[in-house]
């Protein structure tokens, strides 16, 4: 989640140059290369399924307000508004909308680090939040509820996007209050560097769905696809979401990802204060201004940060195709990247693990992996053994590179020579005892 920090006025664009360019200078030289983990979960009462408020002794603000003291700052729209997120340098606990509780972790050089951070938020949070009542789970999808009954996290940015974002998509909604994901962010070095990590990512990202495929029920019954939460981005927006054709055709770039942007819909602009919602694209934008004045550079920041590709493009590379799962799972997520996208030789070997495909073959490639999971097949190959060479290759990478980081994929090594995805875990216990309050005591971190 974005903070929102206070907007900043900078240097007025009037083309796509400025924004090439901070692509380029958001390389970093190999030996600087970290990764951080974000995590979010769901916050129920303990023994119920029913979702938490913000207001509330017992709500999400609440649980904020427990963890503060731990060192954190306080972060506020204004010094009036409730508190919606704890600062701790550079580590941050940020609320989605729905009150998904996320930790977006620091960076770190190994996964391990990143993996004991997460651990540790984890431990501090579960303390706090049983004071209350309340439990940590790890699933992709609510099992049960709708949206029109979950509650809304107070920040403007979730008030405007609530009314915006419908407009372009079905299940913009579900996406904002009723999932919940992992995801890992890392460091490229030029544009070559980028382009080859964003394009193999984006073609091995069907294989990530499948192994991390948490997310089976929806209204309290089964929804055909073992991770719904990667269905619902179908319905959320075209235009911002999904893959870049580019990606597969050869012609992928900083202007490439810059053009794509341009023609996103904006979903609102800051200014003097408040959130408006010209109905222009940043290309539009860029071209007529608005009340007057060209854009800038923070307003093409708050716009990157409204874009949902699977791969995603800032001042870092953002990996955003798993389902929320367990700490242990979350852990081997940043292992997973760092082997294959650290190491140049498994790197080269990840970018010939698949046959190529068109644009339209990876989408179909996508649905069948969400809906059947590892369970599914690719032309003649089954996925779980495609994902299982996903995470060797990663190991291999891991050994060369940094061996303590290794054992972190234990469980996705486990996971693909099951051949089952997380997922049918979910629906297994379902059959077993489908009341949902002892679903989440199950699957409760």
């Amino acid at each position: 989640m974005s903070l929102d920090l206070k907007r900043v006025a900078s240097e007025p664009l009037t083309s796509s140059a400025p924004l090439v360019e901070s692509l380029r200078a958001a390389g970093k030289p190999r030996t600087e290369h970290r990764l951080g983990l974000e995590h979010e979960k769901f916050i129920y009462p303990v023994g119920s399924a029913q979702p938490v408020p913000y207001e509330g002794p017992n709500g999400v603000g609440a649980l904020l307000e427990k963890l503060a003291p731990g060192g954190y700052a306080p972060f506020r729209e204004t010094p009036q508004s409730p508190v919606i997120a704890l600062q701790r340098g550079i580590e941050a606990i940020s609320l989605e909308p729905g009150g998904q509780f996320e930790l977006s972790g620091s960076p770190f050089f190994t996964a391990r680090e990143a993996h004991a951070e997460n651990l540790a938020h984890l431990r501090d949070t579960k303390a706090a939040a049983s004071q209350l009542g309340l439990r940590l789970v790890a699933l992709g999808y609510r099992p049960v509820g709708t949206t029109g009954e979950m509650p809304w996290m107070p920040k403007t940015r979730y008030q405007v996007m609530r009314r915006t974002l419908p407009e372009r998509g079905r299940l913009a909604l579900n996406m904002m209050l009723m999932t919940s994901t992992g995801q890992v962010s890392l460091d490229w070095a030029d544009e070559a560097d980028c382009v080859k990590k964003t394009v193999t990512v984006a073609r091995l990202s069907p294989l990530l769905v499948a192994l991390y495929a948490n997310s089976p029920l929806v209204e309290g019954k089964p929804s055909g696809y073992m991770s719904f939460r990667s269905r619902v981005w179908e319905e959320v927006d075209p235009t911002r979401c999904g893959y870049l054709p580019s990606w597969f055709d050869g012609s992928f770039s900083y202007q490439a990802y810059v053009d794509w942007a341009l023609d996103a819909p904006l979903l609102f602009l800051r200014r003097e204060g408040e959130y408006r919602h010209p109905k222009l694209t940043f290309r539009q934008l860029l071209k007529e201004g608005y009340e007057g004045k060209p854009p800038d550079m923070g307003d093409w920041t708050d716009h990157l940060s409204t874009l949902f590709p699977e791969v995603r493009l800032k001042k870092v590379l953002e990996v955003r195709g798993a389902d929320c799962a367990s700490a242990e799972m979350t852990g081997a997520l940043g292992a997973l990247w760092r082997g294959i996208l650290y190491d140049k030789q498994a790197l080269d070997e990840a970018e010939l693990l698949l046959p190529r495909l068109t644009f339209t073959e990876h989408l179909s490639f996508h649905d069948t992996a969400r809906r059947e999971g590892l369970g599914g097949k690719l032309g003649a190959h089954e996925l779980h053994r495609l994902a299982g060479e996903m995470v060797a290759i990663a190991k291999r990478g891991l050994q060369r590179l940094d061996p303590l980081d290794a054992p972190l994929l234990a469980p996705l090594e486990a996971v693909a020579a099951s051949g089952h995805s997380p997922a049918q875990a979910v629906l297994d216990a379902w059959v077993k005892d489908p009341r949902p309050e002892v679903l989440m005591t199950r699957f409760e971190l």
